[in-house]
């Protein structure tokens, strides 16, 4: 077990005033009053004022179901020159955006309170464990991860380990320039184990820091954060946030040092529906804008039309690399061949690649495939040689994909789902807009169609808006309803006919809440439908000004 190299209290405090989690807390129970799938919870504190805060909302709770197999748990805001002990849980969706799993406030900073934080997370989780986290390096939070989460791999940030490096070796950052080069290079660009080992024993002779604590302790932890070590389990990693290496990209722009606990809860909500709407905005241009194919080949074809179009650019960039990336058999064991690929006029550096003819499956000394979860340029040029001209499907990971978002969950969420009403609600919820966004998509594609489409879901919306109205008299008819079946089970049963007053006050509390909840929804399921509705008078204004314009040409 590793731990940082100053003394460390067993508890860190952040003690954000102004009633500051009051009014959170009165944020969180609004929310889950107005959606039963919004969850949240205290760890028991006596007087809730300085408890630890987790919350998440059901789209996150969906999206997890999706994009939940790599995980970064953001901690940056918990610093000392943030005001907030803010902290969430992230991932990245099929565009390789950012995408939220969930909130917390933690000002009581322990062991304790980390597992708490992880455990409570894991449970509004349907307890679907990551195939991979990504943390800061933290003594509380890899004593929590270990813990709660033993199955998932757990990685540090490289950005955190560069930046507490950058710290604590000031002295040397500053007389020597060159140094914090050669460590990035040392990290990012060794392509073995081999090679990192003698590159940073030649970094720490060169600069006489061979006793330096700090490098010792990263050294010793070398297999959590420096990249070679761990490109064997998948980390969603795909370079389209490239620049962007800190953690916390989701909340980036929203919060500050200067933001307060009663401002964080406007910022939540605006970075939520910022990237939301870019989320809308690449899922249209997906759909609407066809990619510039660079090859012949048919397997970019099937690419562009499996792939999201960001996905697909990161793709394509590895399919052109191929004309410039010769696959040499180097041997030859019945259906097993292996291949050595290099680009062009680079003779030091090659890349191995094993092929199975019988299988049609490859593995690849980059392990780019197992690390990003897109298939290399080094395999696709044995492919190339081997003539397969279409991708394999087990190369295409459905959460990079068109479709990562339709179809059956998880097998483990799918039990959870059905077995809550409140998550049964969010599936509900997720297929009505898989199913409006079929619709906006058909629209938008010539007037007949938006027409068509527009109408069908004016006369959904008015539907919706009916049954509000028929909720009050259906409850009412279903108490009276419920009370004649009561009498005539107890005559059969040769009991008391009448139910007590009690039992009858209790009948109606439970069907009101019922009906509170049925309209909730409806009000939900109406909202959506009208902003798809405005969504397509955009679509068709749109169309307008290209058909004027497309007139204007002709007259030209």
């Amino acid at each position: 077990m590793l731990y940082a190299v100053e003394q460390m209290s067993s508890v860190r405090q952040h003690a954000p005033g102004g009633g500051g989690h009051h009014h959170v807390l009165d944020y969180l129970k609004r929310m889950q009053a107005a959606n039963p799938a919004f969850f949240y919870t205290v760890q028991d504190d006596n007087d809730h004022s300085l408890g630890n805060i987790f919350w998440v909302d059901a789209t996150s709770r969906m999206n997890y179901s999706y994009f939940g197999d790599s995980v970064i748990l953001d901690t940056a805001y918990r610093t000392n020159r943030y005001r907030v002990p803010f902290t969430s849980f992230t991932g990245f969706n099929h565009h390789g955006q950012p995408v939220l799993f969930g909130c917390a406030l933690i000002p009581n900073e322990s062991e304790s309170s980390f597992v708490w934080l992880f455990r409570t997370w894991l449970q509004a989780m349907s307890g679907c464990h990551p195939v991979s986290i990504t943390t800061d390096f933290d003594p509380f939070i890899q004593v929590a991860v270990a813990q709660v989460l033993p199955p998932t791999r757990h990685r540090f940030s490289t950005w955190g380990v560069f930046r507490e490096t950058r710290n604590k070796l000031s002295h040397l950052f500053q007389s020597h320039p060159t140094f914090e080069t050669e460590f990035r290079k040392c990290v990012n660009e060794s392509e073995t184990v081999d090679e990192f080992e003698s590159y940073w024993q030649l970094l720490l002779e060169r600069y006489y820091i061979m006793d330096n604590e700090w490098l010792q302790l990263m050294y010793n932890a070398r297999q959590q954060w420096v990249p070679v070590y761990l490109r064997d389990t998948f980390f969603g990693d795909v370079s389209i946030t490239e620049g962007n290496e800190c953690l916390n990209f989701f909340f980036d722009g929203y919060m500050n040092a200067s933001t307060t606990i009663q401002v964080l809860v406007k910022q939540y909500e605006k970075a939520v529906s910022t990237w939301h709407e870019r989320e809308l905005k690449a899922d249209y241009d997906t759909i609407n804008c066809s990619p510039v194919l660079k090859t012949p080949s048919p397997m970019e074809k099937q690419a562009a039309s499996l792939y999201t179009r960001k996905i697909f650019m990161k793709f394509q960039e590895e399919l052109v690399e191929t004309l410039a990336n010769p696959a040499t058999k180097i041997d030859d064991s019945g259906t097993i061949s292996t291949y050595r690929v290099a680009k062009f006029g680079e003779k030091t550096k090659s890349h191995t690649v094993t092929f199975n003819s019988s299988e049609i499956k490859a593995s690849c000394s980059c392990q780019m495939f197992e690390y990003s979860g897109i298939i290399c340029r080094h395999v696709l040029a044995v492919f190339r040689a081997k003539n397969v001209l279409t991708l394999p499907s087990q190369y295409v990971l459905k959460r990079w994909t068109r479709n990562a978002k339709t179809g059956a969950l998880f097998d483990e969420h799918a039990s959870e789902f059905s077995r809550s009403s409140h998550e049964s609600v969010t599936v509900r919820y997720n297929n009505l807009r898989q199913e409006a966004i079929k619709y906006v998509e058909e629209g938008a594609k010539s007037i007949k169609i938006y027409h068509i489409a527009m109408n069908a879901l004016q006369e959904a919306s008015k539907k919706v808006s009916a049954i509000k109205g028929q909720s009050n008299g259906t409850a009412e008819r279903s108490i009276i309803a419920s009370e004649g079946r009561d009498e005539l089970l107890a005559a059969d049963e040769d009991v008391p006919i009448h139910q007590s007053a009690v039992e009858k006050q209790k009948k109606i509390q439970e069907l009101t809440t019922e009906l509170e909840i049925t309209n909730e929804r409806c009000e939900v399921y109406r909202a959506n439908l009208l902003a798809v509705l405005r969504d397509m008078e955009e679509q068709k204004l749109k169309l307008s000004v290209k058909v004027q314009n497309a007139r204007l040409s002709l007259k030209e």
